[in-house]
């Protein structure tokens, strides 16, 4: 009888550590990459996420659907604003994705376009990620550093 209730409360105990790993589990949202692919001329799917990496020659953007490499003498332009701007959306280049101007129905994350705009081999570009504050901040002192040039970025109250 005994034997049988130290059992008992030996499974209950093993159940109840079972339950509450699950749940806490359950909380953690999954990681998912940072930048995502709005507009741009580069032949990436619409929405691809993925990372942005910079190195002392320029920086990447690596998605599951391509990379795409700009060159920091190469750039023309950058802006991280709420929107994109006329000077980007209006430029002559053969969009592949094409800047929507539509603002999110929930502001909960704030979503921001981080433009860019270069040439190669005499062709102008155009990349625009989207990004959110927080996840662009520590990159807008590293890019203006590393491209020596500055990104134009909207005065915004979280900055």
């Amino acid at each position: 009888m005994k034997e049988s209730f130290e059992l008992r409360m030996g499974l209950g105990w093993a159940l109840a550590i079972l339950l509450a790993g699950g749940t806490l589990a359950a909380r953690e949202e999954p990681w998912r990459p940072p930048f995502k692919y709005a507009a741009g001329t580069e032949n990436l799917t619409d929405g691809c996420e993925g990372s942005l990496e910079l190195t002392q020659e320029g920086m990447s953007f690596r998605c599951p659907s391509g990379v795409v490499s700009i060159p920091f003498a190469s750039i023309t332009r950058m802006e991280y604003r709420s929107d994109i701007s006329p000077r980007i959306s209006r430029l002559k280049v053969m969009w592949t994705v094409r800047p929507v101007f539509s603002m999110p129905l929930f502001r909960a994350r704030q979503y921001r376009f981080f433009a860019v705009s270069y040439r190669v081999d005499n062709a102008t570009h155009v990349l625009v990620l989207r990004v959110t504050p927080g996840v662009m901040r520590p990159y807008l002192a590293e890019i203006d550093l590393r491209a020596k040039r500055r990104v134009e970025v909207e005065n915004l109250e979280e900055y």
